[in-house]
């Protein structure tokens, strides 16, 4: 038999990279051809192989590639036929008979089947084609991108004729369901630029134009075309007996997150015109439809060329794409490249660079110059160097390394029909490849390789030695659908915990899913300023939390060039801003709704220590000065108080204020809102019930607020106390209430002020338990009740808490009786063996319920605030009777009294506020940063390093010997003054004495 024309140079023909696995192919190859039922072919199958030629690519075959070599077996006769013909007959027929079976199908079984077999049978044509050089590059990929082009067209045909036998829709030519139909298939990437891979996935973009496609459910048109595209998916790319066809890939559609697998023309349209990427730009270079309805199709191509191709020379695009490729180290005279697991497409002097080359260059010049508009990537280069936009020797370098790459590619990818293009990661692999490329060893080729993408490397960095400089640590490329491995690399090494999740996070801010990055002009800032962004989140406490919290910041953001040229501008808050988001959620929020802040955070005076009480109350006063309404009121004081936290709680991150600032601040800001409120509330309320003349409300704030130790997240320990004189029922509106009720819904309603969500979203949590009776009495006393109560019934934990108590708003001769009660309550005297009892009781008590082991628990552990806070307490309780200048309601301001006393150790004294101050630092800080309680093994170093600074500490290790030292120094105290002389009481108090 005659060969000649499958071989015209035998020289070229690879050696079987594994002699014995060619071996035993052949040995299956004969017996298959003695099986074959029919005589004539399972002979000239013999012949082939008793032919010296024939036998030589035998041996190429079942040594090289154990898929072809399983094609060659399965389909012999096909092979044997071809080998006596021109391939191109071969395909031709190939193809005519693909067509003429695909018209008669009646099931889903049979056209896989059809489509299938036909695969395969062209697999092992184009690939014996190109391992005998019968066929070019561009011969393989042109043949290889026709069969695709015909299996999906057949595919379409049938799910079309399908759809339309169920109802879905009606065809406008039954016996050519295609044309007419309003249903388009484009292809893009390699097979739109009839450059497809031999085992290469196809990306497509499926469309439907509801105006052309006729259907009895319009409504239901949406979920139909969905349909009839997962049909045809699954025809293409689901694994049977028989293979498969194509492996699909819808991900090259708009917003691919977002929308459906199938997308209206019209939608479409809309974000190509609106929110289309320059990354997209250069996609749709190569689109062109393949399927469906061409005429529809080609509309559609025609309707984006304005977005595609400028008419002005673009380089404002070009700077977005610069700022994309340069976060790739495309250096001039790079590293080396470990060839051992390289990827050739998408590593350094890969097929991805040259094609990213070419398409730079055609979106820059493009538009004025329609003979650059080519999609396969050879001609395109060739055409930019007919017009002089690169220089032809250029183009000639890049031409002959991207067909060595593709001709590498196909070979890997023949070996096992797998989608790679990753070199083999071992000597025996990267050898066996070599021989199959027909080099004598892989050392060969190892140098033409490097050879190859050196030269690649060289002219893309050529390309790109203009743009701007970005720093970064590796890959960050995050344009396209698909991730970039150097890129997930790059992410986990830089401490992100799920690269992909945080990928496909970035993926849509470039795809403009959020309305701040839909500008061309923001997402050029954004891609500009990703190193940096990414860089700074990295050393957060929780990367990919801090990322996410970013993700909520640019989502909440009504537009984003302003705040991103404010980065660009200022690089500096780009770490302030990774502070916040990775160690303050809590600010983090607040500064999502308000980005406004950040033009603050610029302001000179961002950093200085806050104002003093009058200050805060004339900036209140102005802002409320502003409300239209009630609404308006809550909305401000909300805001202008998280302001203030948000300014508080970054000065407390920068240790540029400490705990002790940040808790009388917040305090004050506390008092104000309430005393502001509480005017707003009665003023409202009066007009539908009057008032009581020489009465009225008083409020009277305890634990954190009352000792001006507040954190940002401490809520109100509140109580109400109310005084009516002589009336009976309020007077001046037309629904007056007695006392009671009046003062009961004046409560509830001043508590909803404080505590409802709005816009702004709450402003404090209230605690009432501290009450007189707790939750069990009303949410409001009258004066005299508050008098009985403390004087009669309270017990000693609530005269603890009482040490604290302040009135911070209310009429003044109101709250001169309340501390008047107060004052006579604290400095009562007691027996004092009654109330020691009762504090280490107590004591005792909250350790059982809030036991903590952790030094890190600041209130709770034994000798941290709790301890300091009941020795404070006791003291003054004890003491107050015959030393009434010992009372304060801040817990150091009490100790520093009693120490100056002389009623405790004066070095005592000074311990417990050290300690005290020690505490509320930590707990601020961690209260800022975390939602969660601390654990140093999973913490960060940055957090760490936070708290160490915080504490006047080396280090993190030494800040947890302080902090234990300071325990134990603490609970030696309380034991001294409380636990063990409480411990050597002979008997228990009587009721009497505790009363």
């Amino acid at each position: 038999m005659d060969i000649s024309n499958l071989l015209p140079d035998p020289a070229i023909l690879p050696l079987p990279a594994d002699p014995e696995r060619a071996a035993l192919g052949r040995e299956r190859w004969r017996e298959a051809a003695t099986g074959c039922s029919d005589a004539q072919i399972g002979g000239l199958a013999m012949d082939f192989d008793g032919d010296p030629l024939g036998g030589k690519i035998l041996d190429a075959i079942f040594g090289n590639s154990p898929f072809l070599g399983r094609c060659a077996v399965q389909e012999l006769p096909f092979l044997v036929r071809f080998t006596e013909a021109d391939p191109r007959l071969a395909f031709a027929a190939l193809a005519d008979d693909l067509r003429k079976r695909g018209s008669t199908v009646q099931s889903s079984s049979e056209i896989d089947r059809l489509l299938r077999t036909a695969r395969r049978r062209m697999a092992l044509l184009t690939g014996i084609c190109d391992i005998t050089g019968r066929w070019t590059l561009e011969q393989v990929v042109s043949h290889l991108s026709a069969f695709a082009d015909a299996a999906v067209g057949e595919a379409v045909a049938f799910h079309l004729r399908e759809t339309a036998k169920a109802g879905g829709l009606r065809l406008a030519d039954p016996n050519d369901p295609q044309t007419g139909s309003g249903f388009i298939v484009l292809a893009v990437g390699k097979l739109g630029a009839q450059e497809l891979n031999y085992s290469s996935d196809i990306d497509l973009i499926v469309l439907f134009d509801d105006e052309i496609v006729a259907t009895d459910e319009p409504i239901s048109l949406q979920k139909t075309m969905v349909r009839l595209t997962r049909n045809l998916m699954r025809t293409l790319d689901e694994q049977t007996k028989d293979g498969y066809v194509f492996r699909t890939d819808l991900r090259l559609r708009p917003d691919p997150a977002s929308t459906p697998l199938a997308v209206s023309v019209r939608a479409a349209e809309t974000y190509y015109e609106s929110t289309g990427q320059n990354w997209e730009r250069a996609a749709m270079i190569k689109a062109r439809p393949i399927a469906g309805d061409f005429r529809a199709g080609s509309a559609f191509i025609d309707y984006l060329t304005p977005f595609v191709w400028r008419k002005n020379l673009d380089f404002a695009a070009i700077e977005d794409i610069h700022s994309i490729k340069r976060q790739i180290h495309a250096h001039r005279g790079g590293a080396d490249v470990a060839l051992h697991g390289h990827n050739i497409k998408l590593g350094r002097g890969g097929i991805r660079e040259i094609e990213f080359f070419a398409q730079t260059q055609q979106l820059v010049w493009g538009g004025r110059n329609p003979d650059v508009r080519l999609p396969a990537t050879c001609d395109a280069l060739r055409a930019l160097a007919r017009a002089g936009h690169i220089n032809e020797s250029a183009a000639d370098i890049l031409i002959d390394s991207y067909r060595f790459l593709r001709r590498v590619e196909h070979r890997l990818q023949m070996i096992d029909d797998r989608q790679t293009q990753t070199l083999p990661s071992d000597d025996a692999g990267l050898t066996a490849l070599a021989v199959f490329l027909g080099y004598p060893d892989g050392e060969a080729l190892e140098t033409a390789l490097l050879q190859n993408m050196r030269a690649v490397e060289e002219q893309y960095a050529q390309l790109f030695e203009e743009a701007p400089s970005l720093s970064g640590p590796g890959n960050l490329v995050f344009t396209g659908s698909e991730d970039d491995p150097g890129t997930l690399a790059t992410l986990t090494e830089m401490g992100y915990a799920d690269p992909r999740s945080v990928a496909a996070v970035i993926r849509g801010w470039h795809h403009g899913r959020y309305r701040a990055t839909r500008n061309n002009r923001t997402r050029q800032i954004l891609t500009a300023l990703m190193p940096a962004l990414l860089s700074a989140f990295s050393k957060t406490a929780n990367p990919l939390a801090a990322l996410m919290k970013f993700d909520e910041f640019l989502a909440r953001l009504p537009a984003g060039i302003q705040v991103f040229s404010l980065f660009h501008s200022n690089p500096g808050l780009i770490d302030l801003l990774a502070e916040i988001m990775g160690s303050a959620p809590r600010l983090a929020d607040h500064l999502s709704r308000n980005a406004g802040l950040l033009d603050a955070v610029l302001s000179a005076d961002f950093f200085d220590p806050p104002p003093p009480r009058d200050g805060l109350s004339d900036q209140l006063h102005a802002v409320l000065w502003r409300a239209r309404d009630f609404e308006d009121v809550l909305d401000l004081t909300r805001r202008w108080t998280k302001d203030y936290v948000f300014r508080l709680g970054v000065q407390m991150l920068r240790n540029r204020c400490d705990a002790e600032v940040v808790g009388y601040t917040l305090a004050d800001i506390a008092d104000l809102n309430i005393e502001a409120l509480q005017g707003y509330v009665e003023k409202e309320f009066a007009l539908q019930h009057g008032s009581f003349g020489q009465g009225g409300m008083a409020v009277i704030a305890l634990g954190r607020l009352g000792g001006r130790e507040m954190t940002v997240t401490s809520d109100l320990d509140l109580i109400f106390v109310y005084d009516v004189g002589s009336e009976a029922e309020s007077i001046g509106g037309p629904k007056p209430l007695a006392p009671s009720h009046y003062y009961a819904r004046l409560s509830q309603r001043f508590l909803s002020c404080l505590t409802a969500p709005t816009a702004e979203g709450t402003l404090y949590e209230v605690d009432m338990r501290l009450r007189p009776s707790g939750n069990q009495g009303p949410i409001a006393s009258s004066l005299d009740a508050f008098r009985t109560y403390q004087s009669d019934t309270a017990w000693t934990w609530e005269h603890m808490a009482l040490t604290r108590a302040r009135v911070v708003s209310g009429p003044p001769a109101l709250r001169a009786a309340i501390e008047k009660i107060i004052g006579a309550t604290l400095t009562r005297p007691r027996p004092p063996d009654a109330l020691l009892h009762d504090v280490a009781e107590m004591r005792v008590r909250i350790e059982g319920e809030h036991p903590a082991d952790s030094v890190w628990d600041s209130k709770h552990v034994r000798g941290g605030l709790v301890d300091i806070e009941f020795v404070a307490q006791y003291m003054q309780l004890r003491h107050a009777a015959n030393q009434p200048e010992i009372l304060a309601t801040n817990t150091i301001a009490a100790l520093q009294k009693i120490g100056d006393a002389g009623l405790i150790d004066a070095g005592d004294a000074d311990t417990l506020r050290e300690a005290s101050h020690l505490w509320h630092q930590m707990q601020g800080l961690l209260r800022l940063t975390l939602d969660l309680g601390f654990d140093p093994e999973v913490a960060p170093q940055g957090l760490k390093d936070t708290l160490a600074k915080a504490a006047n500490a080396v280090d993190f290790a030494d800040l947890e010997v302080k902090l234990q030292n300071t325990a134990t120094r603490v609970r030696a105290i309380f034991d001294d003054i409380i636990q063990r002389p409480a411990a050597m009481l002979e008997t228990k108090p009587t009721e009497e004495e505790h009363q």
